[in-house]
């Protein structure tokens, strides 16, 4: 997986279900049946009572597994995968997103909030990404090695610029943007998502947020704006115009602003 360039977090949620499958039989996982995998799923499902997210990403290592270290051919037919519910992901407006940061007190949460909702960046982006990274001239940040090993570039606003400032005065970081206690090692993603948790807990919201949720208020408030949804592709780094496309669900807007082509003939 190293070779294939897969994340750390990937490459360790892949051995997780692998080591649990193998302790379920008490079996490598070389040595298991087709039929042992099926009741590995089923047990999984009907027992753990596990997210359908969890039997994909089982699903998805199994497949690696068979085709990457034994070399075997996939059956996929197999071991179908479960189908993903289609929810629309929850979105913060803006005044939302302005209580969050107002209520972070901490210098070094509420510049990551801010980068991420104002540039889109994922979670592990805002975790890996270094100082050279930011190019305030230009006003352009560098994703480097992003999802799907893909490096793109996204927009830095220049109201962010002072806050970035005032924490890089404070803080120095040696080689990542946001460090943990350790200096030259990059936050975790588990402490910037309970910081998130803390914060909005404060302000009072309700919705099932997560640090994620910043992306998408990025996204849906763009595409308010009028930017091409072709655009806010490229900026999130999206492969397909068809995932970037769900937030045409989420926009809001008022009857009195459209108007019918009728009104042009």
């Amino acid at each position: 997986m190293q070779l294939r360039n897969y994340s750390k977090r990937t490459i360790e949620n892949y051995i997780s279900c692998l080591s649990l499958l193998s302790r379920h039989f008490n079996l490598p996982p070389s040595e298991l049946t087709d039929e042992q995998l099926r009741q590995y799923l089923l047990f999984l499902i009907n027992e753990r009572k596990v997210s359908k997210s969890q039997v994909n990403q089982t699903i998805s290592a199994l497949k690696l597994f068979h085709e990457k270290v034994l070399h075997k051919e996939w059956k996929s037919m197999l071991l179908p995968r479960p189908k993903m519910p289609k929810d629309l992901p929850v979105v913060l407006s803006k005044e939302e997103v302005k209580k969050l940061l107002e209520v972070t007190i901490n210098l070094k949460h509420r510049t990551a909030f801010s980068l991420a909702y104002s540039s889109g960046m994922r979670l592990g982006e805002i975790c890996q990404v270094k100082p050279r990274d930011i190019d305030s001239d230009r006003k352009q940040i560098r994703i480097f090695n992003g999802k799907g090993s893909k490096t793109r570039y996204t927009i830095l606003s220049p109201l962010l610029l002072p806050l970035l400032r005032e924490y890089w005065s404070r803080y120095k970081p040696q080689t990542y943007l946001f460090e943990g206690i350790k200096k030259g090692v990059p936050i975790s993603d588990g402490t910037l998502q309970k910081a998130f948790s803390l914060n909005l807990a404060k302000t009072g919201i309700k919705k099932k947020a997560c640090f994620h949720t910043l992306r998408h208020s990025f996204a849906t408030h763009l595409l308010e704006q009028g930017v091409n949804l072709r655009i806010i592709q490229d900026l999130l780094g999206h492969r397909s115009l068809k995932t970037t496309a769900i937030y045409t669900h989420l926009v809001n807007f008022s009857p009195d602003q459209i108007t019918s082509p009728f009104e042009n003939l």
